[in-house]
């Protein structure tokens, strides 16, 4: 069975939109009408609603899904753009806090007992800041103008183990769980996002080895775990949306790197993902979150269309990048 094709006739507008979009490739301006029936579905307008105040929830835990910054990459993920009212707002929320350095902000609160002021303020982290940067590339935000400066400083933290868990100096001596230094596995993960979307970067040794970091992480799953992130039952469980540190989510940032397409390490991530598909190719899922309860991703008992998108995005990745060696 075509996935796709089921998918096409038989999902919410919004999902019909982003395989039309993203996988068939047809053109926005064809596609109008659907546009209009998704951005007129309840549950995107609830979403595009809740981004337009992006800064009216604390960022203290960034699993967190009503986060406005994982609502919009989820818009703009399914084909939505800045002109979307809403998501024009929300971008210019973004822009309207910046550092110095050209880091985009949140509002977050640290208490005085784990390093922070204890107040409201404005400030990153790096499990934080590269998703803002990710969501205005998305969005289509002049990368030289608005974008370049913040992912230049932000790479300043580099190590050859992947990316540490860092914070502004606004946060004081705040910082995760764990040792110093570890790589945090989430930070490295959403950096690694943000970089293989960025042409200079793509195909970058910083890629390849935090990309070697993520695989080395796996492969000592029984050892390794900093910052309290484990490779283990609950991580192995398939789950959407890619918003935590989860197989589908590292897989799929994985997946879109070169290098790592004949590693035995990430094969074998991506066979444990393609077991778990139904004979209609259909994938289920095993772990949810639930404030997406209503979504068809937010149940347990039946196939999930949104997440059988995702999960066969990733598989043909890595059959196209087979394909295109041979």
């Amino acid at each position: 069975m075509d996935c796709y094709n089921y998918i096409i006739e038989n999902s919410e507008a919004w999902l019909q939109y982003a395989v039309r979009l993203n996988v068939r490739n047809e053109n926005k301006k064809n596609l109008q009408e659907l546009r209009t029936q998704v951005i007129t579905d309840v549950k995107i307008k609830k979403y595009l609603h809740d981004i337009t105040d992006f800064h009216s929830i604390l960022v203290r835990n960034h699993k967190n899904p009503d986060l406005p910054i994982h609502k919009l990459i989820f818009l703009l993920d399914i084909g939505l753009d800045t002109d979307v009212p809403e998501i024009q707002a929300a971008v210019k929320e973004i822009m309207a806090h910046k550092d110095e350095n050209g880091v985009y902000q949140s509002l977050t609160n640290v208490p005085k007992h784990f390093g922070g002021s204890g107040t409201d303020i404005f400030s990153w982290c790096l499990c934080d800041a590269p998703l803002l940067l990710y969501g205005l590339l998305k969005a289509g935000i002049d990368y030289e103008k608005h974008i370049k400066q913040g992912v230049d400083y932000l790479l300043n933290f580099y190590e050859p183990h992947g990316f540490p868990c860092t914070v502004s100096q606004e946060l004081g001596k705040f910082r995760g769980p764990g040792r110093k230094a570890d790589c945090c596995p989430y930070a490295t993960l959403i950096m690694l996002r943000l970089l293989i979307s960025i042409s200079e970067y793509k195909d970058s040794d910083m890629v390849k080895e935090s990309a070697d970091a993520l695989l080395s992480l796996w492969e000592n799953s029984l050892e390794r775990h900093p910052y309290m992130f484990y490779m283990g039952t609950d991580f192995r469980k398939l789950k959407a949306p890619t918003i935590w540190y989860d197989i589908v989510s590292v897989v799929d940032v994985l997946s879109q790197i070169d290098s790592v397409r004949e590693d035995v390490r990430f094969k074998e991530m991506i066979q444990l993902i393609k077991n778990k598909q139904d004979e209609n190719g259909f994938f289920t899922p095993e772990s949810v979150y639930q404030k997406y309860k209503g979504w068809d991703f937010g149940q347990k008992k039946k196939p999930s269309s949104y997440l059988t998108y995702r999960c066969c995005l990733i598989l043909e990745r890595q059959v196209f990048k087979s394909d295109k060696k041979n």
